[in-house]
């Protein structure tokens, strides 16, 4: 079986019965799993092994990592329902498109990143340590440490 597929029944196990023997499971599937991380059920990822997750993790229910390329959450990081976290995008021209040719840009989220419900982290997305995304934003591009931003796309709305 390839790695997606079992990634997938893995994640699917876990979603129909989110027991500790299948976050267990899940969890091992991960390049790097911290201490004291807690993933709700409704979690999707494509590999796994290209996540890496810090001490005292939490992601809350529903949340999708689209690992083609890296994801890395750092420790003490929130993320919240309904979460998107995307590596990979395809072609904007329509001709190139019908390769299905995709690419992978890696994603970082530093120690104590806070990610609002219904964000999306777009592929190549740096956030910065201390930094808060508000719900519902689209976060296309670096996010500096200790900064609130929201929006569609996400736009610097204070220090913190």
């Amino acid at each position: 079986m390839l790695r997606r597929q079992q990634t997938h029944e893995i994640c699917r196990q876990f979603n129909k019965a989110p027991s500790k023997g299948h976050l267990k499971k899940l969890k091992n599937i991960f390049a790097h799993c911290g201490e004291q991380v807690f993933i709700e059920y409704g979690f999707h990822c494509d590999y796994g092994d290209k996540i890496s997750l810090g001490n005292n993790v939490y992601l809350n229910v529903n949340c999708t990592l689209l690992d083609g390329g890296h994801i890395t959450i750092g420790d003490n990081s929130l993320i919240g329902p309904g979460v998107q976290i995307i590596t990979i995008n395809h072609d904007t021209n329509p001709a190139s498109r019908l390769t299905k040719t995709n690419y992978a840009s890696d994603v970082l989220l530093e120690n104590n990143v806070w990610i609002g419900a219904g964000s999306i982290i777009l592929p190549g997305v740096n956030i910065g340590q201390g930094a808060v995304i508000g719900a519902g934003s689209v976060v296309t591009a670096k996010v500096q440490p200790d900064t609130l931003v929201a929006g569609n796309p996400a736009r610097k709305i204070k220090n913190l």
